[in-house]
């Protein structure tokens, strides 16, 4: 029998693993981790800040990576042997659950479990841009929420949806692989649904979604044309449609939409982005310092395209380039700012350094001239070199479990 037709008998399975790996798991939380990484024939890891530091001791097997997963995975298991790959979500306890992705590799099976909070922040919890709360007010279109993995795209849609469900009255719909924050029912109906094991894919989920009375709709990621045709489709019939994309900036964004399209198509979809969009949320996640140099955690960076008839213009004829200016103009009088401003605004707030600051930053260059109060070239900050970024490799890089 091969191992993908192979019925397990749980029966037999202790959880010690599973048990076991709960308990790193409470130390990650109480240390103020993020990402848990569990890789056969490996020490096991964690991510602060950041960085990926060892949990030193136990060293999991070929074959106790292969129970975790068949402990934690159950019934899914023999779906993972299949795929190669699986994302699920494993519950902790009712504070805490986990995103976590199983997968193959040379030496047997690894993991990454990711945090994710039960208790949804709110946005000013989450020191987010007034600007963010215009978005919950719309009644129609499309807001993105944009970054690299691990920047906080979902607790910022999960922090949306949560304001949307506190003050309106709608039916809000959401597509998700898999599902991370929960939303239970206060002013609004939340139907969540779980591509795998609700729906068969985004884009059928979509589809259906029409017919099913939304006035929001919520679509884990853009992954490809016709994503971007229903989402397209949605906003410009009265629903206002969220998602994220993996892009770095609010032109990026445009780009890549665009781009799913081929070139006798491009010219139709920015006509409709340029009078969909109303927002552009792109998040970048920097390292925080007390006054000391002691790194305290991490805030977000965040570029925010709001439409407005300069961006409407650009977009149509293909001046995305031109797009930061316009952002950076329109700050005082529609809320939309560069990372560079808000790199800015952290900077003076005090909570990040100068080095972070310009390793940040879109155009060191300029937020050098910014900090400087644009003074002349003589008074403009020394640009951080290599050297300065060294990490540290003193005993607070590593921890234990004692």
């Amino acid at each position: 029998m091969s191992e993908n037709e192979e019925k397990i008998d749980f029966s037999k399975h202790d959880f010690k693993l599973r048990d076991k790996i709960n308990d790193y798991l409470k130390k990650m939380i109480a240390w103020g981790g993020s990402d848990l990484h569990v890789k056969a024939k490996s020490t096991i890891r964690a991510r602060k800040d950041g960085k990926i530091r060892p949990f030193p001791g136990w060293i999991i097997s070929s074959e106790e990576s292969r129970t975790l997963a068949k402990e934690i995975l159950k019934s899914e298991y023999s779906k993972f042997v299949e795929q190669k790959e699986i994302d699920t979500v494993h519950k902790y306890n009712i504070k805490f659950s986990f995103r976590v992705n199983f997968f193959f590799q040379k030496d047997g099976v690894s993991a990454v479990f990711r945090l994710i909070p039960t208790e949804i922040p709110t946005l000013k919890e989450y020191k987010m841009p007034d600007i963010i709360n215009s978005f919950v007010e719309k009644e129609r279109g499309l807001v993105l929420v944009t970054g690299a993995t691990g920047s906080g795209k979902s607790t910022t849609l999960a922090s949306i949806i949560d304001k949307i469900n506190r003050t309106k009255y709608k039916h809000i719909i959401t597509i998700e692989d898999p599902i991370e924050f929960t939303h239970i029912d206060r002013n609004c109906i939340v139907n969540q649904r779980s591509v795998g094991r609700d729906t068969l894919s985004f884009k059928s989920a979509l589809k259906a979604a029409l017919r099913e009375d939304p006035d929001i709709i919520l679509v884990g990621e853009i992954r490809d044309r016709e994503t971007v045709d229903l989402a397209l489709h949605a906003a410009d019939t009265g629903h206002l449609v969220f998602s994220t994309l993996h892009t770095t900036d609010a032109k990026d964004t445009l780009n890549r939409l665009v781009s799913y399209f081929p070139s006798d198509e491009q010219h139709r979809i920015r006509t409709s982005l340029s009078t969909l969009i109303q927002g552009i949320i792109t998040q970048r996640l920097l390292l925080t310092e007390d006054e000391n140099g002691k790194i305290t955690g991490r805030r977000a960076a965040v570029e925010i395209l709001v439409r407005t008839p300069t961006i409407e213009k650009l977009i149509v004829e293909e001046r995305d380039s031109e797009i930061p200016d316009a952002l950076e103009a329109g700050r005082e009088h529609y809320g939309s700012q560069t990372f560079d401003q808000s790199i800015f605004d952290l900077y003076e707030e005090g909570v990040i350094s100068k080095t972070t600051a310009f390793n940040s930053a879109t155009s060191p260059t300029d937020l050098a001239l910014r900090i400087s109060g644009f003074g002349s070239s003589k008074d403009i900050p020394k640009l951080p070199t290599d050297k300065d970024e060294a990490i540290s490799t003193n005993d607070e890089d590593v921890f234990d479990l004692k």
